[in-house]
């Protein structure tokens, strides 16, 4: 069974540092020793810095792979147009499990991704950044590189910088959900796209990216778009910040170069030399098979190509010792929890696209493999942020990746492997409570209760809509219960109940519940696959 991966785990590199410079040194590089490292950096105008970006091909590292320099033209046109001052945005947000490449930047080299937001500031003549996080310990390191440059949020600094703390879920990291919480909302996606480009933080035009990106820019910025290309491949030059994780003997974030053979990074992690699969990208990328990862090199392009993804940098090898499709349903129903709840195609159809992946564990025949495609299709497009696109896209190539595995389970009597818990989940590999899975004990009283305090409570009302299933109002406008069980099908409308709330009358309360038996996966009478509740 798989450990939570820690904030900062081992850190490799491959050929000569870039972002990890400096880190053979000491731990974290303050404002002194990063100028040691590093040297010091001269600003850039609006129009040199995108096209610096543009000769570097840097694209957004944080999944998405959008061009930066058509995010940096895009914020300066719409501010000049406006006659407003942009806003500068960096997205440190990293709360997939398999993820640590931005916590380790901004836990050892944070200095280095201000580099690049302070770059961009000043070139689009901004006043304001914010650093979006999720942890404690990039918080802490973040607002420590803020005091160590004297800046603050004060209203009479040149430039107006803070961090942003959210709470540690999927859907924080999407730009909509940070941009809101930096506004003062909850940290989840709005009922509207718009582009942070044109209308982000506070109504200005924003330039939100990833840390490493901006990271990324610090490094070209100091030594030019020709030395920088002299690492990599010519159409992708420069290295790639991975984390490696999965079926491997030491987890680690890695710099390389892009180029670089992907079986090479699976041996210095310490992945078994007979591979089921890998999945590249994370929990919203793609399966490729073992012979597929002996070919492929770590390149945006070359993944694609070969039908993986570069994603988020996650890098997640399995042994052909588990069931890769009992592996993937731990990952999908974390997902469906990790649900805002607030779309019906996603907090409704990724739980159900879990049970259909349940079911075909079950024996549930070539009916359960129909209805899942058909439900991993209907979620498609169909959010307010990508989460259930990815989810989406993980389910049905989780599907496609293992035909011999899902013949074994569609047709027989399963593949004859336990389910180990490979892939990281927070708190130790387990599914977080309120998991819809399918058996008769999802539909009924989950592990949550939610309270009325009747001091705060005015009559609004909103409970009764959001949460049916528990509140109702009675004759005089009030709930007509002051606490009550919350089903566990329910629990992310509790979870909204509780935030929509204009009087912040509601609080959720986890029930201790000691004697719970485990839930083990009804694959083969070893399967040690967990889902125990509690994240």
């Amino acid at each position: 069974m798989n450990e939570a991966l820690p904030d900062v785990p081992e850190v490799r590199v491959v050929g000569l540092p870039q972002l990890t410079s400096g880190f053979d040194l000491v731990e974290r590089l303050d404002l002194p020793m990063h100028l040691k490292v590093h040297g010091p950096l001269e600003p850039l105008g609006g129009e040199k810095l995108a096209r610096l970006a543009e000769r570097i091909n840097l694209r957004g590292r944080g999944g998405a792979g959008f061009p930066f320099h058509k995010k940096l033209r895009s914020v300066a046109e719409s501010a000049i147009r406006r006659g407003v001052r942009p806003v500068v945005v960096v997205n440190g947000s990293e709360d997939e499990p398999a993820c640590r490449k931005d916590t380790v930047l901004i836990n050892r080299a944070p200095h280095l991704i201000l580099d690049g937001a302070l770059l961009c500031a000043e070139a689009l003549g901004a006043r304001r950044l914010v650093v979006g996080v999720t942890r404690e310990s990039t918080q802490r390191s973040m607002e420590a590189a803020l005091a160590e440059r004297g800046l603050s949020d004060g209203r009479r600094s040149a430039i107006r910088a803070r961090v942003q703390r959210n709470p540690v879920r999927m859907v924080t990291g999407a730009a909509a959900s940070l941009i809101r919480s930096i506004d003062g909302g909850p940290a989840i996606p709005p009922g509207r796209k718009v582009s942070a480009s044109k209308t982000g933080v506070g109504g200005a035009p924003t330039l939100l990216s990833n840390a490493e990106t901006f990271a990324q820019l610090a490094i070209a910025a100091r030594i030019g778009p020709d030395r920088y290309g002299h690492t990599g491949l010519y159409d992708e030059p420069g290295t790639v910040l991975l984390t490696v994780s999965g079926a491997v003997a030491r987890p680690m974030v890695i710099e390389v170069p892009t180029g670089v053979p992907l079986r090479y990074v699976l041996q210095l992690a310490g992945a078994p030399p007979l591979l089921q699969g890998v999945l590249t990208g994370g929990y919203h990328g793609k399966w490729i098979d073992s012979a597929t990862a002996n070919e492929a090199i770590v390149s945006r392009n070359s993944l694609d190509h070969v039908g993986g993804s570069l994603g988020a940098g996650a890098i997640l090898p399995i042994g052909r010792g588990t069931c890769p499709l009992g592996e993937s349903l731990r990952v999908a129903q974390w997902l469906a929890e990790e649900s805002a709840g607030q779309c019906g195609p996603c907090y409704l159809g990724l739980p159900a696209a879990a049970r259909g992946l349940e079911d075909i564990l079950h024996g549930g025949g070539p009916a359960a493999l129909e209805a899942l495609r058909q439900v991993a299709k209907n979620v498609r497009r169909r959010g307010a942020c990508s989460h259930p696109d990815g989810s989406a896209m993980f389910i049905e190539s989780t599907v496609e990746a293992f035909t011999d595995d899902l013949a074994a389970h569609v047709l027989g009597n399963g593949c004859g492997r336990p389910v180990e818990g490979v892939l990281p989940l927070f708190g130790g590999g387990r599914a977080p409570t309120g998991v819809p899975g399918g058996a008769a004990g999802d539909t009924g009283p989950g592990r949550q209760k939610i309270h009325v305090d009747w001091t705060l409570c005015r009559g609004h009302g909103l409970c009764a809509d959001i949460l049916p299933e528990v509140f109702e109002l009675g004759a005089d406008g009030f709930p007509t219960v002051a606490r009550a069980e919350i089903p566990r099908y329910a629990e992310a409308k509790a979870m909204r109940a509780v935030r929509r709330c204009p009087a912040l009358a509601l609080r959720i309360e986890e029930e201790t519940r000691t004697q719970a038996p485990p839930r083990n996966l009804p694959v083969l009478s070893q399967g040690r696959g967990r889902r125990a509740a509690g994240r």
